[in-house]
């Protein structure tokens, strides 16, 4: 137990037996500007164009923030250690990264039952939207979302870092999560096991049971509409936001909800590959090509400069 109290800093170990850690730097270099660059074009994009300044694309925007925020919090980090083996981290920063990325995962799973929200409002009750979804209510709606990733985040990274760490400080991670630090805790982790379960499993219950539902009033209300244009356009503006729900709650469950097994044991931490690079990267793709109205102005302003 005295060990536990010398421990001041964490090497990360994920890569270190890795060959081609020239092509995966490349590769996730790649992966990583491609992300921020998209979320950033979906932010000043729809923040330019006057169409856009809807509910809908108001909280798009804040989910293009938050990708940006969410994959720079792991993103750069392995890229250093792609680079540096057993790449070190002191205990400050490792609480820091912590708290910093389970309160944005936290901030983004709202912000999806937020939007899942907004479609049933914009689709089963369509002359209240402007009153339910009013620019107010959509502020304090994203400032909930904040709010919530940061009480929950603060709960998990508390919770972990008052367990003593002793023997090995040695991470088989990227970066600093909860399943790597309990790993070489000197005690028992059960209750950070069931408290993980208990809290995480609340919020993600919570936001799927928002959004479940939000989507069932909405196949109702898209089938009682007569086959046409009407239809297919009431199914195309949730589409893209339930592909992105699907990858966020499927990879994100993967990780922390699965029953523990002995196989990929060394290796869980390219589960947390997808949801902490491979989502953030997709979503402004999804979204982008699946969304005429963003086609449309895209195509509308390229002609605008080429006759400039």
């Amino acid at each position: 137990m005295d060990n536990a109290t010398n421990i001041k800093e964490f090497y990360l170990h994920a890569f270190a037996d890795m060959r081609f850690k020239g092509l995966y730097f490349i590769l996730f270099l790649i992966i990583y500007l491609a992300t921020v660059i998209g979320n950033i074009f979906i932010i000043v994009f729809t923040k330019m164009d006057h169409h856009f300044q809807t509910p809908m694309y108001f909280l798009l925007r804040n989910l293009a923030f938050l990708d940006i925020c969410y994959t720079s919090t792991t993103l750069p980090q392995m890229l250093v250690n792609l680079l540096i083996e057993n790449l070190a981290i002191s205990l400050p920063a490792c609480i820091i990264q912590l708290y910093v990325f389970l309160s944005l995962a936290a901030s983004e799973s709202s912000l999806l039952a937020t939007m899942a929200y907004d479609r049933y409002v914009a689709i089963c009750i369509p002359l209240r939207y402007s009153v339910i979804m009013s620019k107010d209510v959509c502020l304090y709606m994203v400032a909930g979302t904040w709010v919530i990733g940061g009480i929950y985040g603060a709960i998990h990274t508390a919770n972990t870092f008052r367990l003593p760490f002793c023997g090995s400080n040695v991470l088989n991670h990227y970066f600093c999560d909860i399943p790597p630090l309990l790993k070489i805790s000197c005690i028992d982790t059960l209750p950070n096991e069931a408290t993980v379960f208990a809290v995480g499993g609340f919020l993600m219950l919570g936001c799927f049971l928002l959004i479940s539902g939000s989507y069932v009033q909405i196949l109702f209300s898209v089938l009682n509409i007569p086959k046409g244009c009407g239809r297919k356009k009431g199914l195309s503006t949730c589409v893209s936001h339930l592909i992105v729900v699907l990858l966020f709650y499927g990879s994100g469950s993967s990780m922390y909800f699965r029953p523990k097994s002995n196989v990929l044991a060394d290796k869980e931490w390219l589960l947390s590959l997808f949801y902490t690079s491979i989502t953030p990267f997709l979503n402004p793709i999804i979204y982008s090509l699946r969304n005429k109205d963003i086609h449309g102005a895209f195509r509308k302003n390229i002609h605008k400069l080429l006759r400039n």
